[in-house]
């Protein structure tokens, strides 16, 4: 009878379709941003994951505006946002972290300027900024596929290019790789894989899906490949988790995602502290370098 209860408890929300797009489109958002988010943490660019959440805004809100999509509306901003960094960064008096700083406030402030004038203002603002993932409709669920396999496929195709900018950009620029159209690469991918999140937890708590998974997965990771997997495994697994939470304790469908990936960040790094006076014992020190992959031929 207890395990039947536990059956139920488990099957009881994959009866609802809204609730069955949920989980589809969480696995897959996990999927996309734990892969994306292991190399923006090794890259050090979590401020750039936080900027481009915030640079698409703009395309969102005149997308809703128009009545279209707001994928297609996140896409083309994403792309107007990746080139204007691209450009601005090509200053030798700028940098281009102040590049990114000036792109995603301004556009930012555009899209709060343009919500402000609609009537329904504060609820607007609220489902962008936090999410609806139980709104996602089977069209959302096939253009976040699509996107989501898009990204995948594009970093198979470039990992090696992408693997040596990430880790040693003096020894791919020897090999004659183009920096900064790799990173260009880079950077639409990142902002592909915040599209595919911003309607499951939102503007705001995308930057979660990127980087607590990720940050997690380093803890425990030495190589890339077993980071990549396990970043992407711990975003599945926050993602259901939180959907399960949000579904029985009426909870914030974003934040309770959210706060599951936080928790696992937690009770990972408490583990390994733990585990590192024992590591040292042994004469095992945990370095970048030991990340690196064999490079793909």
């Amino acid at each position: 009878m207890y395990s039947l209860s536990i059956v139920g408890w488990i099957t009881e929300p994959w009866q609802l379709v809204f609730m069955q797009h949920a989980f589809m489109a969480i696995i897959i958002v996990g999927l996309v941003c734990g892969v994306v988010g292991a190399f923006v943490v090794l890259r050090g660019m979590a401020f750039v994951g936080d900027a481009f959440a915030h640079a698409v805004f703009p395309g969102i809100v005149i997308a809703f505006l128009l009545g279209s999509s707001i994928f297609i509306g996140a896409l083309i901003a994403a792309a107007v946002v990746s080139l204007g960094i691209g450009i601005l960064s090509q200053s030798d008096r700028l940098h281009e972290d102040t590049a990114i700083g000036v792109m995603f406030a301004g556009a930012f402030a555009l899209g709060i300027a343009l919500i402000s004038s609609t009537r329904s203002y504060s609820r607007d603002l609220t489902s962008f900024l936090l999410g609806n993932i139980l709104g996602v409709s089977q069209t959302d669920l096939i253009l976040t596929a699509a996107i989501a396999v898009g990204v995948l496929s594009v970093l198979l195709i470039f990992r090696r290019e992408i693997v040596l900018i990430t880790f040693d950009r003096t020894l791919a620029t020897s090999l004659g790789v183009h920096l900064w159209r790799y990173d260009q690469l880079f950077l639409i991918l990142l902002a592909l894989a915040i599209v595919t999140a911003l309607q499951t937890v939102g503007n705001i708590l995308v930057l979660a899906m990127l980087i607590t998974p990720a940050a997690t997965a380093r803890l425990v990771a030495d190589r890339l490949p077993p980071m990549l997997a396990l970043s992407a495994g711990i975003g599945v697994v926050s993602g259901i988790c939180g959907l399960y939470i949000s579904y029985y304790w009426n909870v914030a469908s974003g934040a309770a995602i959210v706060l599951v990936a936080t928790a696992i960040f937690f009770v990972v790094w408490i583990v390994a502290q733990a585990r590192e006076p024992l590591r040292r014992w042994r004469g095992v020190t945990e370095a970048l370098p030991d990340v690196m992959p064999k490079i793909p031929q």
